[in-house]
């Protein structure tokens, strides 16, 4: 994965950012940072993949499918570290590693793959760290094969789902908007 800095005018310098595929051999990396006070850990990001009764699954069988999912192999997504920690997550993986996203998915369709939940730490807000993650994620995409990448972010305002993050920095990145999912996640694309 390539060493970026935020570069952002007017956000925190953070130095050298890493980002990092979550893999068998970096998983501790993603279970750290979901499991520090404000981590994800009641999601342990399985809302958007396929699992049988996700509604009535605790914290632990969640993180159960998701290690089983890295054991596997199977890509999730990745982690971001500054100063010798792990500061971010974005869930960037093949679309059919998911459940549907979209009334408009077309599962025939080949080579896509899709960005679906950004995690920040509070503190970190506000300075760049979701912009940096997203451009990795990007990255990572395309250099593992992806020929489409596609993201339902919401607008700024949007009173829930922001953990998708926002439409404006996808517009930013090239996406356009093909559709909506629900009354407020744009459905978004980014062809190579």
């Amino acid at each position: 994965m390539p060493k970026r800095s935020s570069g952002s005018p007017g956000k925190a310098d953070w130095g050298e950012i890493h980002f990092t595929e979550v893999t068998r051999s970096t998983r501790a990396d993603f279970e750290n940072l979901f499991e520090q006070a404000g981590g994800p850990k009641y999601c342990w990001c399985m809302a958007w993949r396929n699992l049988d009764n996700r509604e009535h699954l605790g914290n632990d069988e969640r993180k159960r499918a998701m290690m089983a999912l890295i054991a596997a192999g199977t890509p999730v997504g990745i982690v971001a570290h500054a100063e010798g920690k792990t500061i971010g997550w974005c869930s960037v993986a093949p679309r059919e590693t998911y459940r549907k996203l979209s009334p408009q998915q077309d599962d025939s369709q080949a080579g896509v793959w899709s960005i679906v939940c950004f995690y920040v730490p509070r503190a970190l807000r506000s300075r760049g760290l979701a912009t940096a993650l997203l451009d990795a994620a990007i990255d990572q995409a395309f250099a593992k094969g992806a020929r489409t990448i596609e993201a339902y972010p919401v607008d700024q305002a949007s009173p829930s789902y922001r953990f998708m993050g926002f439409r404006d920095i996808f517009v930013a990145r090239g996406f356009h908007e093909i559709g909506m999912a629900g009354s407020r996640r744009h459905v978004m694309r980014l062809e190579r």
